[in-house]
Order: structure tokens, then C-alpha cells, then sequence
């Protein structure tokens, strides 16, 4: 069951308004509890950190109660020899993949809700996800091809029938929001995003119903035009100045949804990339645009990228396999598919809380991190939330299909409520840079839910989760130190060494 704040609860930690300071200050909050008002905030910033040793460990902490949102501690003390106590043991020696970044996905809603905001506001939600330091400096986004469910209606970029010249090909949509809110965010991000680019449909004329909503399949006399779709929207896109990194194939193909979406059997997703998508791509000087399988739920990932990655053909075209998380964990076939076909890449690519915004839950912040940790220690090199920003219903969305965000936006109230989600998305984002390398982490406690990775300028970050309602006293060991820590009840810390 879903725990939610109290009003009070959601305002005090949680809400961000006009000019706002950071909620987690005491001194803010310890005024709010004086005027009887909620203390309002940015999304919080890594506050600066306390004076430290040279070879001290720092700490990041958000918790359940109390003020704490990514809030700087005091360094850890040195743990002495002989105490007694659960161990956290990372050593940084042993490393394993390379990480792409994290992020979230542009999508039409989003891009619409903030540009509802006044200009301040706009500027505080791009600098709380890209900016490096006071925010999360994401790395990589999505944003979907033609429409999705979370657009304002179905739109396709070819929308005249038998159109299969292309000649009718238009991006007109996008520039009126997607595109301002892509490019506003990379004057922010200190480094290129490398961007995704889904389909959830292709244009209805397309497809064996007849439109864009309610499943339906890929004709076979419209593969080769689909296709050079791929390839337009990528050259269009490059020409705003939005350089596209990779492509799915298909948004969640095994769904049949009343909103956009096509269905593709693993030997259809073959035979397209295989006969069309790929050779496509390389013949319009694109070949260095990744392709990603799959991008479904974990459970049938496995079976799915073997029908794939057991033809050559097929195979050579395939950077990798993208995931959700919309039905049961299903964290062993990650490593699965890794141990399978280790030449290959995994990527999780979508995944938010379903059936509203579900303000203040402290449980969306623990549903992010525990497939976070799960998922980077299974070889996943990247991993992207869904929508940056919604309004307060969870929307627009143009089927009633709405979810939450790690940014609620109080679109008539001109402020921002960001969620549990996005400070506990922050313990990731802000310390695990790209270009990191993960290392070996294992803690003698199942209740510390950890990884660790080792940055490019040395530094190491531990992520440690617990979600259990007692404080966890243990000692941190990375190569050879040790250190004595405390992770209090329903809260998660980055140890930065």
C-alpha cells in the first residue's frame, strides 16, 4: 500500500514556489514551523559539503523524516579495528561496465507543462535535472517519434496516406514545444545528452487498423518507408541542432494499448532491423546511430533479445537491449541477457509510477532506486526515468493514462513539487558521472541495498538504500579504509570517497 504524506508533510518537504529556498535548511523549515507555513523549495542542491580531511568520506543523505533532500553530512569517522559490526565492503580495483548517464524523457506533455511556468521557474526545473552540481546533470533523455500517450493527441511527422516518398515528412510539431524544451536543456547540461528516440507508433495509414492507437502491426509494403523515417527524423532532428544518439524499434511491442502503439513479434523485429531499419540507417551515412531492441518489461527480455542476437544479420545492427519495469522485477534476467550476449549493452530506458501523480509518496523515491541498484548490478549502463515534468493531475495526456514524475508542476500556481523520486534519483545522477566504471560492492546485511562505481577523476560513490523502519549502523570498507556509518530508517546516502 502506497504511504502518503499528510498536506503539511508534502508542502514542508516537498514543494517548490516562486523564489523559494531549499526546504532542507533547518533554518527554512524551523521559520515555516514558526508562521505556521510550509517552507517552500528549489529542488534541492548537494549542499556544500563540511570541511574535510583529504582522504575523508563525505556524505549525502535523504531521509524519510526529518529535513534531510541530498543534504551534505558531517564526514565519517574513522571506524576503529576491532568494531563489531555489519560491513559495507567495496574495492575499487575490480570494475565492470562503463556507465552512459541517467536521465529522463521530453515528451510532448511535459514539454507543454513547462512551458505553462513563468521563465524563473522553467530556468529552476532545467538547472534541477542538467545542471552539474546544484542538480542532477542528466546525461541522457528519450523522446518519442511521432506521437505516445503522454502527447496531446496522435500526430504522425508522415501524415499523408501512401505518402512512401516522404515528401509530406514535417517535424513542424515538435518545434512548437519538444524541440525549445530540448534546447533549453542542453544550454544547461555540461556535456552533449545522448538522446533516444522511440516510436510508439507509425503513422496509422501504415498499419494493419488502420491508425496510430490500438495496437495493430507494421504492413510488410510500408517496412522499407518506415524506415527512412528513422532516418528523416534523425537528419531533422540534426538539423535543430539535436544530435540523436540512438533509435528503438519499438516502444513496448507486445502492448496493445488504447493510446499509440504497434505490436512486433521477436522474429518481425528481426527481419525489420535486419532487412530495413538497419542497412537504412547505414546507407543514409547513419550508422553510428545505435539501435536498441525490445524496450519492454524485464519478463521476456531474455527470449526476446536471443531471436535477435541468434541471427548475425540481425545482430551486427544491435547495440543493445533496452527495458521497463511495468510488470514483476525480473533483475536476473538482466544479468541474463548480459551473461548471454556480454558483447552486447543493456540500457533501461522508461519507467515511473502508474495510475496518478501520487503527491508526497515516499515510496516512489524507493521504487527508483531499488530497480537503480538492481538493474547497474546486473551490467545495465544507463537508466532514464519517463516524463521530467507533469501537472498536478498526472497529465496532460491525451488517453487518461496518468502517472507521476519526479517534478510535479502546479501549473496555476507557478511552482514546482518535486517528489521523493527526484532527490532519490539525485543520489545517482549527481555522483555516478558518465564515464564511470562500476566496481565490486557487497554488503553482509540484505537490507543494504548498495552499488558502487569509481568516477573518471578517481573519486568513488557508494549508493546505500534502506528500506526498513530502523536505522543501520555498519562499517564502510573501501579499499583497505574504514569507516563508521549510520543510514537512518527509510532513507538512502552517497558516500563519496
Amino acid at each position: 500500500m502506497t504511504q502518503r504524506f499528510t498536506r503539511r508533510d508534502t508542502l514542508k518537504g516537498l514543494a517548490v514556489g516562486a523564489g523559494s529556498l531549499l526546504a532542507a535548511r533547518a533554518g527554512s523549515a524551523a521559520t515555516a514551523r514558526a508562521t505556521g507555513q510550509a517552507a517552500a523549495a528549489k529542488p534541492a542542491a548537494a549542499s556544500a559539503p563540511p570541511a574535510a580531511a583529504p582522504h575523508a568520506v563525505r556524505c549525502f543523505l535523504t531521509a524519510q523524516e526529518g529535513e534531510h533532500r541530498l543534504a551534505a553530512q558531517q564526514p565519517l569517522p574513522v571506524a576503529p579495528d576491532d568494531e563489531a559490526l555489519a560491513t559495507l565492503w567495496v574495492d575499487s580495483a575490480r570494475r565492470f561496465q562503463t556507465m552512459l548517464g541517467f536521465g529522463g524523457a521530453f515528451t510532448e506533455s511535459a514539454a507543454v507543462t513547462w512551458q505553462k511556468l513563468s521563465e524563473p521557474r522553467r530556468e529552476e526545473v532545467l538547472r534541477a535535472y542538467f545542471a552539474a552540481g546544484a542538480g542532477h546533470g542528466y546525461a541522457m533523455c528519450r523522446v518519442h517519434m511521432n506521437s505516445c500517450d503522454f502527447s496531446l493527441g496522435n500526430y504522425a511527422h508522415v501524415e499523408t496516406p501512401g505518402d512512401t516518398e516522404l515528401k509530406s515528412f514535417s517535424i513542424a510539431r515538435d518545434r512548437q514545444a519538444l524541440v525549445p524544451f530540448i534546447k533549453a536543456a542542453q544550454r544547461i547540461a555540461p556535456h552533449p545528452l545522448r538522446i533516444l528516440a522511440s516510436p510508439w507508433s507509425p503513422p496509422g495509414w501504415m498499419k494493419s487498423n488502420g491508425e496510430m492507437n490500438h495496437g495493430g502491426t507494421l504492413l510488410p509494403q510500408y517496412r522499407q518507408a518506415w524506415a527512412r523515417c528513422y532516418a528523416r527524423f534523425i537528419k531533422a532532428y540534426a538539423a535543430e541542432g539535436i544530435p540523436i544518439w540512438g533509435v528503438s524499434v519499438q516502444n513496448e511491442p507486445m502492448a496493445v494499448q488504447t493510446w499509440d502503439s504497434c505490436t512486433y513479434t521477436a522474429e518481425a523485429e528481426r527481419d525489420f532491423v535486419r532487412d530495413h531499419l538497419g542497412p537504412e540507417l547505414a546507407a543514409a551515412g547513419l550508422g553510428h546511430v545505435n539501435i536498441i531492441i525490445w524496450e519492454h518489461n524485464r519478463d521476456l527480455m531474455v527470449e526476446r533479445a536471443n531471436v535477435v542476437y541468434a541471427d548475425p544479420a540481425a545482430a551486427r545492427y544491435v547495440w543493445g537491449t533496452g527495458f521497463h519495469w511495468y510488470v514483476e522485477d525480473n533483475f536476473d534476467h538482466v544479468q541474463q541477457v548480459h551473461d548471454a550476449w556480454p558483447d552486447k549493452h543493456l540500457l533501461f530506458t522508461e519507467g515511473c509510477q502508474e495510475g496518478g501523480p501520487h503527491l508526497g509518496s515516499w515510496d516512489l523515491g524507493e521504487r527508483y532506486a531499488r530497480s537503480i541498484i538492481n538493474d547497474l548490478n546486473r551490467w545495465t549502463e544507463g537508466w532514464m526515468d519517463w516524463n521530467l515534468v507533469l501537472d498536478l493531475q498526472g497529465g496532460p495526456n491525451h488517453v487518461g493514462n496518468y502517472c507521476s514524475a519526479p517534478i510535479i508542476v502546479d501549473t496555476a500556481g507557478d511552482r514546482l513539487l518535486p517528489q521523493s523520486s527526484y532527490y532519490y534519483m539525485g543520489h545517482f545522477a549527481r555522483f555516478i558521472r558518465p564515464g564511470a566504471r562500476r566496481v565490486v560492492c557487497a554488503g553482509s546485511l540484505q537490507d543494504l541495498e548498495t552499488t558502487a562505481c569509481v568516477n573518471t577523476d578517481g573519486t568513488i560513490a557508494v549508493v546505500t538504500m534502506n528500506r526498513t523502519h530502523k536505522p543501520l549502523r555498519f562499517v564502510l570498507r573501501i579499499d583497505g579504509g574504514r569507516w563508521l556509518a549510520e543510514l537512518p530508517a527509510r532513507s538512502i546516502a552517497t558516500y563519496l570517497a
